[in-house]
């Protein structure tokens, strides 16, 4: 049963715990690493045969197979599918950032170049669960930047072919390559590059602790997304709400992982018992009852913030959730006073699943306190930028002396000589 706290009974560091058994994988993934940097393509099919009991013949998957998948898909769900990614692309095309350029000044011109990422490396589990919506949210936002090529890595069935959901999914967004490998062997794949996997400039994408841990070992050499951990959901509700809606949508990251984290914060203490009781009737319905009930007992928690809404929004701040759902009948009134989350979910009838699938903003977001610093995936994840500056003669000598004096206040006169030196005769 999920445990039900008055807020200011116990010291915050408990209440905002995670319980953590996640074992040390650094060990492992950094062998992984060295052996995919070692043998290449070779090491990639010797792992998915461990890993996933799939026989490779290939790594990348075939236009064939492609069309193969997306043919066993369901039309409805093709359906489906294309009006998300019409509704990803709607949200993130308002997030382009353009060029400038300033020339106010007599011969100086200055400004700032955005240009795409060459080559990206979307990373899609596919172990417990496939995450079709993954493929379409992570590279929806990078073809918007306009990168050159864009690169998926997965793992394969046993049976030695993708998913056919993820390679329609695929298929939809425009995904310029498929390779049938994952865990922290495909992460190295895709930063140092083998005989069939190319080396890409940046890697984005959700997945296990391997991969986590891959991701941050190879950054440096690659850019990254983010250090993702297991979903999070804070619900702040007030007691008009329903409590087997609340229930409902703090299940819906539960069944994730038993890492997952499902919290409520309320103003009632009745309300937080109704929703405790509501728990115990739908986590035995859930196909991953298990997997619910060991986060829910291990990581899920209830504050009450008796008859103060405005102290259950401090909370949710104070702990910076990867989801928050405001569920009031006035959340635009708070709004303005949420300081950190991932992804804001509006009112009583705005469950985080219709932003985990359908309704346009990122669903990869920052996630264990993260949030108080870091963004949800976005078209400037898939950016950079360089500036220029231009300066005439005549607009370098009037500024020289100060530059000059500058530089000899930090005691580095090369570089106030590199000034000088234009205009000594």
């Amino acid at each position: 049963m999920i445990k039900i706290y008055n807020y200011g009974e116990v010291e915050n560091s408990e209440i905002f715990a995670r319980q953590n058994t996640e074992e040390n994988v650094s060990k492992a993934v950094s062998e992984i690493i060295a052996e995919v940097v070692k043998n290449g393509d070779k090491a990639l099919v010797s792992y998915a045969e461990k890993f996933d009991g799939a026989k490779l013949a290939a790594l990348e998957v075939t236009d064939a197979e492609i069309k193969e998948a997306f043919g066993a898909v369901e039309p409805a769900f093709i359906a489906v599918l294309e009006e998300a990614a019409a509704n990803i692309k709607h949200f993130h095309e308002k997030q382009v950032r353009s060029s400038f350029v300033i020339n106010d000044k007599d011969g100086v011109v200055m400004g700032q170049k955005v240009m795409p990422i060459e080559k990206v490396g979307i990373y899609v589990p596919g172990g417990t669960a496939a995450y079709p919506s993954t493929v379409l949210m992570d590279s929806i936002p990078a073809k918007i930047a306009g990168c050159a090529e864009i690169v998926m890595v997965t793992p394969p069935l046993a049976s030695g072919k993708v998913n056919p959901v993820i390679l329609a999914a695929a298929k939809i967004a425009g995904i310029d390559r498929i390779f049938k490998t994952g865990g922290a062997q495909a992460v190295a794949a895709l930063a140092y590059g083998t005989e069939s996997v190319p080396k890409v400039d940046k890697i984005v994408g959700p997945g296990n602790a391997y991969v986590a841990e891959a991701k941050k070992q190879v950054f440096g050499r690659v850019a990254i997304d983010m250090i993702a951990g297991p979903s999070e959901i804070l619900v702040v509700a007030d007691s008009t709400c329903n409590p087997k809606f609340v229930a409902a949508d703090m299940l819906s990251q539960a069944e994730h992982d038993k890492m997952a984290s499902a919290v409520l914060v309320t103003d009632s203490r009745a309300f937080a018992e109704r929703v405790s009781a509501e728990l115990e009737m739908q986590i035995p319905k859930l196909a991953r009852a298990e997997i619910a009930r060991a986060s829910i007992e291990n990581n899920g928690k209830i504050i009450v913030a008796e008859d103060n809404l405005m102290l259950a929004i401090d909370i949710a701040n104070e702990i910076a959730p990867e989801h928050l759902e405001l569920c009031m009948d006035n959340p635009f009134d708070y709004l303005d006073k949420i300081k950190h989350a991932g992804s804001i979910f509006m009112g009583k009838n705005c469950p985080e699943a219709l932003g985990d699938y359908f309704a346009g903003p990122n669903h990869t977001l920052p996630t264990s306190g993260t949030a108080r610093f870091s963004s949800p995936l976005s078209v400037d994840d898939f950016v950079k930028k360089s500036q220029f500056t231009y300066f005439s003669a005549q607009a370098l000598e009037k500024v020289a002396d100060k530059v000059a004096c500058f530089a000899e206040k930090e005691g580095l006169g090369g570089h106030a000589e590199s000034v000088l030196v234009r205009f000594r005769k």
